[in-house]
């Protein structure tokens, strides 16, 4: 799944230079049994009254006080049935019932075989009602026992069926349900979206299942390893088509309810998870090519590919598909892909096997509107989900604790897909700051957790949905990436071929890809101090990283588990007692040294001594995983070196040691002015890695500062040393009418715009202002370039009032191309008037005016300008009962939510309101939010101490340096 809560380049300028840090969680498909086979299955009746067997005004309600010892009451699956088969047939119901409620009707049966006898079915069932008693069949000659009890069981979410006898193991059985459910539009499983187009409002069904929602879809085994075959058919108009995970088989009509209804079949699935399911019915249009014997279709409203909004999607699907091929040296196992974008939907995008569902700023592009940082979304989120395909959907992990492997490894390899179809962007080295510096953010926290966890540790929805955070996609992405290099790509990509074949249809733990690594180092002659797995147990079992520094005096080398407040309490013990085998790149001056490892605490290498004229360098390419320290008479050396020849230190190295020194002396290790010290050379650089790394990191500052005297000197600083950045690309556009020619160069013009406006540089407020009025003069033209609106339009409603405010909004009411909206949606926060705020908080929660998808971010974004973030605050503290229950499921990320809205939280008042906000809230809870709100804890506590600590030297470097 792609990552859900995204921020584009031109979003994430404005977050940050408001201070904002939002930190950054599937479907069913069956079999239609031919005629021979129905003759094999003997159906049987259950015994008793309806009540025992799930009618639904009577089936029994779930007990409150089951022992919990038993099976039902346990969130896991028992291990003695296994799916082979499911045939599903489902209604979607696109007009609200005479209650104004849209729903689905079903039914379902399901081919188990029993492994191991048992008197008890387990099959997970969520928000369903039965219409008819349960029938249970025996199958290829089995005699099934009779039903002597049926009741849903809400808390495990299981349907519990009670039988008179055992099930015989090695026999095979089948289940029918028939059921109804509400198509809800809460954005899980299988839900309705909406829209309007021509002043008419369409709906849509589709699904969203990871991570265990297609039991909300129709009742199943609803576990990663309970892989099965499914066909799927769809009832639905015949002005509507109705697409599913295969092909379609057959389409025929037929009169039901007095309405002429098509009945679409799909063809018969692979063998797959229940996480995989996609069925959609909509009135969408698509475009389509072959990239060899593969159909590839881009769908979307019929209006978005009327405009060409899916072409460029189109274009890199077929080569980044071709890539994997070649990647993963297996053909790409299904017929078709489809890649639909729908109005709503809460994560980035899912990887669903052979119709990949997205967020429509995520799949389509209007180069007319659309920033670069919008087509960089779209090419990326396209590499992670078809990447997916083969190391997610052919190899599945057996149980979430590994969900790191498929999304870590697909964060890596997306950047190899879009760098293959977009060669010239250099894509690769933005994981650097995309995934390695953001999640050592998270990663630096005691409240953080290892890649992968015990199995028993992870059993509710609740806890796998935590899961889908940082640590599983960016730090899973950046140890790949750091074992890729340091066996080789060819090692790597050998071993990743063997494990694919061996296990394609099949489930697997992460010890199995160390395996077929190990098989490739063996047969390739790589030498390693220790064996793969040992090296990467150290990287995937404990949480955390170290922070390696390295003395150029003595050649001493050491290493320590790195906490951005080094006096948190660790109270998660590790196997390794936080030690790490770590592969050190490094030069002297520009000379590559040999690698060195460091496999204990502390370590000599006495190449590692320097003289007085040259200076050693760590981590080269930021290709480690971990933070690199220096003595202090090296540390002058890199900094003399950087004022006097930038060029001579690697771009990712020059972004690597300014974001290293921050967060260094965040912890303690060094001065914070040394750190700040780190940024006096930018305005000779123009380059956007290290002006990102800076900005991101000066965020920090503006967090704990903009409320305090600091707030203008350290403007003043800001002013002066982007002005020359900001001249730069006034003279490269030609005065901003062109665009500049490199990829990151336009990242750093985004840059140069949105620092000098925040911080007052004259000249851009009148730029912002002037067009944004040119604008608001003429509707109907916009004259700003698409890569700087966000920046613009946020100046210009930052610095005007109610016109410019709303303005935006009608603007954003009537946009008709999602990453336009994002735009202005993030503008809208920028504004200064508390009232303005207090208004768009209110709409934040009303899905008329901001669509339930978009609910967190906007509250976070507001949350990041320095005049919202209390208002924000309490918004949520007033409003949590009401957007944990209304807003709960699938369609409210908690954790990006407490996340965002207490990042500048630095005084004891503030932590004081956060613990009493845990108290309060207790009962209620906080679901995928509980770790977020242990790690705001942590981070407030860290942020007073820092404050405390540093903000008189930090007062007197900015005005001595601003000067």
């Amino acid at each position: 799944m792609g990552k859900g809560f995204y921020i584009s380049k031109t979003l994430a300028v404005v977050g940050i230079l408001l201070a904002a840090a939002s930190i950054a969680t599937i479907i069913a498909l069956a079999v239609v049994y031919s005629n021979e086979k129905a003759k094999n299955i003997e159906s049987v009746t259950p015994t008793g009254d309806p009540a025992t067997t799930g009618d639904p005004a009577t089936t029994k309600p779930s007990s409150t006080t089951s022992p919990p010892q038993k099976p039902w009451n346990k969130f896991r699956l028992p291990d003695s049935l296994k799916p082979l088969d499911y045939d599903v047939k489902l209604w979607p119901r696109l007009t609200p019932n005479t209650d104004g409620l849209y729903n689905f009707t079903g039914e379902s049966t399901v081919i188990f075989e029993c492994v191991k006898a048992t008197s008890l079915i387990l099959i997970h069932s969520k928000k369903l009602n039965l219409t008819e008693p349960l029938q249970l069949s025996g199958y290829a000659g089995s005699t099934p026992p009779a039903i002597t009890n049926s009741m849903m069981e809400k808390e495990t979410e299981f349907l519990v069926i009670q039988l008179d006898s055992n099930l015989e193991a090695g026999k095979t059985y089948s289940l029918f349900t028939k059921f109804v459910g509400e198509l809800a539009d809460d954005l899980a499983g299988f839900y309705r979206s909406e829209y309007m187009e021509d002043g008419v409002k369409k709906i849509v069904a589709t699904t969203q299942m990871q991570a265990a929602d297609a039991r909300k879809s129709f009742p199943c085994f609803d576990e990663p390893a309970m892989k099965a075959r499914f066909n799927i058919t769809l009832i639905h108009e015949p002005d509507r088509v109705a697409l599913s995970n295969s092909p379609v088989q057959m389409t025929t009509q037929e009169t039901l309810e007095g309405k002429l209804m098509n009945i679409t079949v799909f063809q018969p699935t692979a063998k797959m998870s229940t996480y995989l399911l996609a069925f959609i019915v909509s009135d969408f249009k698509f475009i389509e090519n072959m990239s060899g014997d593969v159909l590839i279709r881009i769908w979307a409203r019929q209006k978005a590919i009327a405009q060409g909004q899916g072409d460029y999607a189109l274009n890199v699907t077929g080569p980044i598909l071709k890539y994997f091929e070649s990647y993963y040296n297996t053909t790409y196992p299904l017929p078709k892909s489809d890649q639909i974008a729908l109005p709503d939907f809460n994560a980035g995008a899912m990887e669903n096997w052979g119709l990949i569902t997205y967020r429509e700023t995520a799949l389509l592009y209007d180069p007319h509107v659309s920033s670069t940082s919008n087509k960089e979304r779209v090419v990326t989120v396209i590499a992670h989900e078809l990447a997916h395909q083969w190391f997610g959907n052919l190899v599945t992990v057996r149980w979430w604790n590994d969900l790191w492997l498929n999304e870590g490894f697909a964060s890596y390899v997306e950047y190899l897909g879009a760098d293959y179809a977009e060669p010239s962007w250099n894509i690769k080295d933005l994981m650097v700051l995309n995934d390695v510096h953001r999640v050592f953010a998270v990663d630096a926290l005691a409240s953080s957790h290892p890649l992968s966890s015990k199995e028993d540790e992870i059993n509710t929805p609740a806890e796998i949905s935590e899961l889908f955070d940082a640590i599983s996609y960016s730090k899973g992405a950046s140890v790949l990436r750091m074992l890729s290099v340091f066996l080789t790509e060819d090692v790597f990509v050998k071993g990743l071929r063997t494990y694919l074949n061996e296990f394609q249809y099949n489930n697997t733990v992460y010890q199995d890809l160390w395996d077929h690594l190990q098989r490739a180092v063996d047969s390739s002659g790589v030498s390693l101090p220790h064996k793969v797995e040992d090296i990467m147990n150290r990287w995937t079992l404990q949480m955390g990283f170290p922070v390696v520094t390295i003395n150029t005096t003595t050649g001493q080398v050491t290493q320590k588990h790195f906490l951005v407040d080094p006096d948190s309490v660790v109270n998660r013990t590790s196997p390794f007692n936080y030690i790490w085998y770590v592969p050190i790149s490094w030069t002297k001056l520009e000379n590559a040294q040999p690698q060195y490892w460091l496999d204990q605490t502390t370590g000599t290498n006495d190449n590692m001594k320097t003289t007085e004229t040259d200076w050693l360098l760590a981590n080269i390419n930021c290709t480690g995983y971990f933070r690199v320290n220096y003595d202090r008479e090296n540390w002058n050396k890199l900094l003399q070196q950087m004022e006097s020849n930038y060029t001579v230190i690697p771009v990712i190295n020059r972004a690597q040691l300014i974001d290293d020194a921050f967060n260094l002396a965040r912890a303690g290790y060094i001065p914070t002015t040394l750190a700040l010290d780190t940024t006096k050379y930018l305005s000779k650089d123009v380059e956007y890695m290290p002006w990102e790394s800076a900005i991101d990191n000066l965020g920090y500052f503006s967090l704990m500062f903009d409320r305090t005297e600091v707030n203008g000197p350290m403007q003043a600083y800001l002013r002066k040393q982007v002005t020359p950045l900001f001249d730069y690309y006034e003279n490269l556009t030609s005065n901003w009418t062109a665009l500049p020619p490199g990829h990151t160069q336009q990242y750093n013009q985004i840059n140069a715009v949105s620092v000098a406006c925040k911080n007052g540089v004259k000249k851009c407020q009148e730029l912002a202002s002037s067009l944004y009025q040119e604008w608001m003069d003429n509707p109907s033209v916009n004259p700003i370039e698409p890569n700087l609106r966000t920046s613009i339009y946020c100046s210009a409603i930052s610095t005007g009032g109610a016109a410019e405010w709303d303005f935006g909004w009608e603007m954003f009411k009537n946009a008709t191309i999602a990453t336009e909206a994002d735009k202005l949606r993030s503008a809208l926060s920028c504004a200064t008037q508390p009232w303005i705020l207090n208004r768009y908080l209110e709409y934040s929660l009303q899905a008329d005016k901001i669509r339930k998808q978009d609910a967190t971010s906007t509250i976070v974004y507001i949350a990041g300008n320095v005049v919202g973030q209390s208002l924000a605050w309490d918004f949520i503290r007033s409003q949590w009962n009401t957007i944990f229950n209304q807003y709960g499921g699938g369609s409210f990320s908690f954790s990006s939510l407490i996340n965002g809205v207490t990042q500048r939280f630095s005084s004891e008042f503030e932590l004081k309101q956060l613990e009493q906000f845990q108290k309060d809230n207790a009962e209620v809870g906080f679901g995928s939010g509980t770790r977020a709100l242990e790690q705001a804890l942590e981070r407030t506590r860290a942020n007073i101490k820092w404050l405390s600590e540093n903000k008189a030297s930090v007062l007197d470097w900015f005005k001595r340096e601003s000067l």
